[in-house]
Parts: C-alpha cells; structure tokens; sequence
C-alpha cells in the first residue's frame, strides 16, 4: 500500500481515542454555548488550513494597552509567532495627525486615541474628538497580503457599495503605502453607531431572524446587481496606475474605478506573493475559474517540496510520511481538463459581480429602530473582497448555513421539540442551539428566493456546490495533502452530465480501486477532523488555536496533561515518539 492510502493500524489511534476521551460534555469550556459562538471574538473551531481568514474581532473600548501589540488573546499554538506578525510599530503621532487632516480638523482636537479592536489582519483605533465626533483608525499587520492592493481595493470597494445605497462606513483617508507620516498604510473611516449583529443574534426571536435576514438578502440583492465587465477586484482607477509593471485595469460605468489584480488570499499566501502570476483582472468566467489553480501550480513548481499535512490529527492516515507534491500537481492539471466545461450554461450566472468575502453576524451593525425593531445600519470587514461569476459567489455564509443537518436541506417550517423540558442535562439547551441554526438556515434560504433571484438562481443550480469546492480547493495552497480536490474531481467524473449539462464524457477517468481508497481515505480524515473540533469546542480555541488570555494557562495545561497520559498509555517507544512528534496542540513550524 502506498504511503498516501489510510493506516489502520491499531496504535495509530492511541492519541485520537485519548482525545476523544478527553472531550466529554462534563469538560467542555463554559463558553461553548450558542451565545458565545456569536459573541466571543473568535470561532470555536480552528481552521483547517493556516491561510484561511482570521477575521475574528476583539474588542477593547477605551482600552490604554500598547496600541503597537497584540492583547486581546493568546494562542496554544505557537503564541509568541502569532504575537510577532501581529506587532505593528507606526508613528502615532503622525497617525493623530492624517487622521484629523482627513475630516478637516486639527490634530489638537484629538481628546482620545485608543485601541478599539484587532483581528486576523487589521487592527482599529477609535479616535474621538472633543466636540464627541468620533471616527476609525485601521492599520494592517506587517504580515497582511497582498501589500498595497489590500488597502487599496478595500477602499474603493466601500466607496462604490456606499455610492450605491448600501450602509458602508464613509471613508476619509487612506494610503495604501508606508510612505506617509504614519509610516504605514491605514484607512480612516466612518464609525458606525449599532451592535454587532453576533452580540444580540442568539437572542432574538424567529420574527427578528426573519426581519434581519430579509433586510440582509435585499441588501445582497443590491450588491449582486451591480455587474461588471471583468472579475477580479476593485480599484479606484489612479491607484492601480502607480503599480508599475501592473496589468491595466478594466475600466467600470463610474469612471473613478477599474477592476485590477484579485485580492482573495489564496492567491497571495506566502511566498504566492513572489510570484508572477497573471491574478485578474479576468475576461471571461473560464479565466476566472482557472487563474487560481494556475497560481498554485506555478508556486509548487517553483518552491514545491514534500510535506507532512499541516493538520497533525490527519497526519496518521498518511503514517506519519511526507507526502509529494507531484500527487496535487497531477490533480490540478486534472482540473485545469474540466474547468472550460465548468462554466455555466445560463449567461446570467457567468456575470460578473461583487459579494461581502466574510459576511458573518460580527460584520453586520444593527441599531434599534424607535419602533423596537432591528435595523442593519453598517456593514463593515470588506478585505479580499472579488469580483467573481455569480456562480463562484453563490452560497449561504458559513456562519448562516446549517447545510449537514438534513432537516435544513429539506427546508420544512420548523419548530422546537415539544419534550423540551423533558431532556437531560444539557440537551435542551443543544436542542435550542440546533433549532436556531436551522432557523437561520431556513429563513435566509426563503427571503434569498424572495429577494435575490439571481442568487436563488446559483444556489439551486444542479451540481453548482461541487463546481464551487472544485474552484476553492483548485485555489487553496497546498498544505501537504491534495484530498479534498481529489474528492471533488471524483464527484465531478461521476456527475459528469449533471454538473456540465453536456452529454460529452468526462474527460478525467479514475480508476475503480483509486476512487474506493480515496474515498475510504477521506472518511477517516472526516473522523479526525470531528475529533479536532471536539477538542476545539471543549476548550473554546478559536482560530489557529487562539484562546482568551485568562483562560491561557488553563488551556495549556490541560494540552499538556493529555499528551502526558497519553505518552504514559503508549505500547511502544513508536507510539511515544509518534505522539511527541505530532501532537496537535504543540509549536510547530509553519515556515512556507
């Protein structure tokens, strides 16, 4: 059996049963409940990949910490790396000073300048003047990507959106340089008064879900109305100008904007920043649905080397060996042989528009109308944002799906079991949990069908989700394992007609004992990959493993106990190394 196939030697389990044991209901973390999961700062279940998007906000009104480090958390894994990219040094009082230059005032009107909130890439300032105007401060991470074109289309996207009737935060200033007397880029911006949608969501009754998701879906509507001659990003049009040896933006109706280089992270993660690869803009929905596999398979060839997976929990399917790149390369190009057919049938759903990249309960601002209703009144977060086909834009937001529950995918009215007083423990309060994902799930599908008929159109377009995870995991940068597109492409070959409409056959074959190992492979992974989350929820760990610093010491030592026991279970010297080399919780090197 080759080394990329399951392992399903007994020992091989020792660390997974040891965790599995360890996350018992009686264990987990009080924060893990449905109102923590809308209002901490971070998710509970840490990403798969390293790359992905760390938008998680804390927030610390008023607060005089360091303004230049990280203090809203810790990490359990690799803490003091997570705090070194987060450490931005600027030059405060220039910062003080753009800002009141932006909104006309001077720099002595400046009453307070406090840190307000960080994330997985920015970090905010409230500064409030004397007369109580306040407004927003943002400055990138060192390690943000991609330099200059973040800021640089973020702004200009807010400043079509909001031209275009949506509540976006005005923007004041910005510079998508260092060279200013901040010396770093920054966005000054409007500060929106409201709640965050993630501080009150758990709370609000099935009408108020109704009420938000239906003012939501309008204002996609809006959004996804606005077409545009090619995908990519958005520009103002003097900004894209000044990069030199830069593609030539395509110019949109407002003159002030083009659409230039896309701004998605995948594109752009590590060392895929070094090279020089077409990124948009886009001509057509083929060569948007290519670009991306064509980025990753120039980085592998030019830096590409074995790799043990990136997921440590998953590594024991591999037993433990480094796994080749030449296996993601050959998906990729296998990919590349079906992608002009992935294009959709329907012309509309080919179009080019522009969608919120992490529209999560956390980036919607609501405010109490005088009648007691909530309103949405900002949308805030609009980094890495693309323009992309419908098609490639569709789907429910991931903090709004409840897609694995098979009575959302039947979308039926709902209604909570009547023996709820009757269960055990905590079961009611899962009971509730389940019952307000499926409400959510259900009510944002109904008013998309009612409000956004372009976007209803995408998501019952057959085989449209698999088109989707074929262009995301095409893009994804390899992380030592090339499982999930390989899952995909097999999907894809035996929903050929389907997927495509076309009677043509598939031009990618799998062999009948490849595509029963593959799919054996990835079941197991499924399994750890739960395991993982256990964990993760027992623990409240956000995203790469991120914990509130006053539970830090808690965390760690509880990581630290259970790798113990499991060293002391150990059979044998292998499983002790196996065990000490690969323990998910642990540092490890993520050198790119």
């Amino acid at each position: 059996m080759s080394s990329g196939m399951p392992c399903h030697v007994g020992s091989r389990r020792l660390v997974f049963n040891l965790l599995v044991a360890s996350a018992s209901p009686s264990l987990c973390h009080p924060r893990s409940s449905l109102r923590a999961l809308y209002c901490s700062c971070s998710s509970f279940i840490t990403a798969p990949t390293r790359w992905l998007p760390r938008r998680a906000l804390s927030m610390m009104v008023h607060s005089r910490n360091d303004l230049f480090d990280y203090t809203s958390g810790r990490w359990l894994i690799n803490d003091a790396l997570r705090h070194a990219e987060r450490r931005r040094v600027f030059n405060i009082d220039g910062l003080r000073r753009l800002a009141a230059q932006s909104v006309d005032r001077s720099p002595d009107d400046i009453f307070d300048f406090a840190k307000l909130a960080e994330g997985g890439f920015n970090r905010t300032f409230l500064i409030t003047m004397r007369d109580g105007f306040q407004m927003v401060a943002r400055i990138p991470y060192p390690a943000t990507v991609p330099k200059y074109f973040a800021v640089a289309s973020e702004v200009a996207t807010m400043t079509l959106l909001r031209s275009s009737g949506l509540p976006i935060p005005k923007v004041y200033g910005y510079s998508p340089t260092l060279d200013n007397a901040a010396e770093s880029e920054y966005i000054f911006m409007e500060f929106v008064r409201g709640t965050k949608l993630s501080d009150v969501w758990a709370d609000l009754e099935e009408r108020e879900i109704n009420s938000v998701l239906r003012q939501l879906t309008h204002l996609e509507s809006k959004m996804m109305s606005i077409t545009f001659p090619a995908g990519g990003s958005l520009y103002y049009a003097q900004d894209l100008e000044k990069v030199a040896g830069g593609p030539p933006g395509v110019p949109v109706e407002d003159e002030r904007f083009c659409v230039g280089p896309d701004t998605r992270l995948p594109l752009w993660f590590g060392r895929r920043s070094q090279l020089d690869v077409d990124r948009g803009p886009y001509d057509s929905a083929e060569t948007a649905l290519v670009k991306g596999a064509h980025k990753e398979l120039s980085y592998l060839q030019q830096y590409g080397q074995p790799l043990l997976p990136f997921q440590r929990m998953r590594r024991a399917a591999y037993r433990y060996q480094e796994q080749q790149p030449s296996a993601h390369i050959e998906n990729l190009h296998r990919y590349l042989l079906i992608a002009p057919s992935l294009v959709p049938r329907d012309p509309t759903l080919a179009q080019f528009c522009i969608r919120h990249p992490d529209l999560q309960p956390s980036n919607i601002i609501v405010s109490r109308t005088p009648d007691s209703k909530w309103q949405i009144v900002g949308l805030i977060d609009w980094q890495h944002a693309s323009i992309l086909p419908v098609s490639l834009l569709a789907g429910i937001p991931q903090r709004l799906q409840n897609y694995d529950d098979p009575i959302s995918q039947l979308m039926t009215p709902l209604s909570l079991p009547e023996n709820l007083e009757d269960l055990d423990n905590a079961e009611p309060s899962r009971a509730k949990e389940l019952y307000h994902r499926r409400l959510v799930h259900y009510h944002y599908v109904k008013n998309t069908e009612e409000c956004n008929k372009l976007h209803h159109a995408a998501l019952n377009e057959p085989a449209g989700t698999l088109r989707r995870r074929l262009f995301d995991h095409a893009s994804e940068p390899w992380e030592g394992e090339t499982l999930a597109l390989k899952v995909a492409l097999i999907e894809a070959a035996e929903n050929w007609q389907t997927l495509t409409g076309d009677d043509a056959p598939c031009p990618v074959v799998f062999d009948a004992e490849d595509v029963r190992e593959t799919m054996k492979l990835d079941e197991v992974q499924r399994g750890k990959d739960e395991i993982l989350e256990a964990f993760n929820n027992m623990f409240g760990l956000g995203p790469e493993g991120w914990v509130p610093t006053d539970h830090y010491e808690e965390v760690v030592a509880r990581s630290r106990q259970i790798k113990e026991d499991g060293m002391a279970a150990a059979e044998s010297e292998e499983e002790r190394t196996e065990i000490a080399t690969h323990w998910p919780f642990d540092d490890m090197d993520v050198t790119d």
